[in-house]
């Protein structure tokens, strides 16, 4: 399966307007405190945005509103395993991605059979408290030896500098978050990141 090398994550679907119509086809919708009801919304609604663009949504965590809202894509984090159906996410036919951190992390994730794996934080991120320290490149290419043919993302810090990198360490994709929504033109910055991802 190869999938776009560039992959953001976003916390609202404000950013999915933004990032659409610029060419992004494989991103994420992370939305962690939100009402149900106003979850859900934001759920349909990025999923229609993606399918009127011809994008791949990947919806975080939420797994039930996934599966009722027929979404293609769902990503688990390793806390977010432990609350899963995964027989029923299997059933609905559900692509999934699963973050790892370390190697106990990704041997239960392979165990899975995901459709990509994460690896994070390559570099120190400001996105939220993290245990683990940066992973470093190296990791990212043990990992790549380690999962073989399942697509490998690299998270944690990344910039459009940093792409290249990864890439060359083994990464199949690249995923960005704060690169983006924290810069001054985010819609240049994503432009940038396209193109560092052709």
């Amino acid at each position: 399966m190869t999938l776009p090398r560039f992959y953001p994550i976003f916390d609202n679907v404000d950013w999915l307007e933004r990032a659409l119509p610029l060419g992004v086809k494989f991103l994420q919708l992370r939305i962690k405190e939100r009402d149900p009801n106003a979850l859900r919304l934001d759920i349909r609604v990025g999923l229609a945005m993606a399918q009127t663009y011809g994008a791949a949504l990947v919806v975080n965590d939420h797994w039930q509103l996934a599966i009722e809202e027929g979404a293609e894509w769902l990503h688990l984090g390793q806390e977010d395993l432990d609350a899963a159906d995964l027989p029923a996410i299997r059933r609905a036919g559900l692509k999934l991605g699963i973050s790892t951190h370390d190697h106990a992390e990704l041997d239960r994730a392979l165990a899975l059979a995901p459709d990509y794996v994460a690896l994070g934080p390559v570099y120190p991120t400001i996105l939220k408290q993290m245990k683990w320290h940066q992973q470093g490149l190296d990791r990212v290419t043990e990992w790549k030896g380690l999962v073989g043919e399942i697509p490998l993302v690299a998270i944690g810090g990344m910039s459009v500098e940093r792409a290249a990198g990864a890439f060359d360490a083994g990464a199949d994709i690249v995923s960005a978050v704060t690169d983006i929504t924290l810069n001054s033109d985010p819609d240049a910055r994503i432009a940038q990141w396209l193109g560092a991802c052709a």
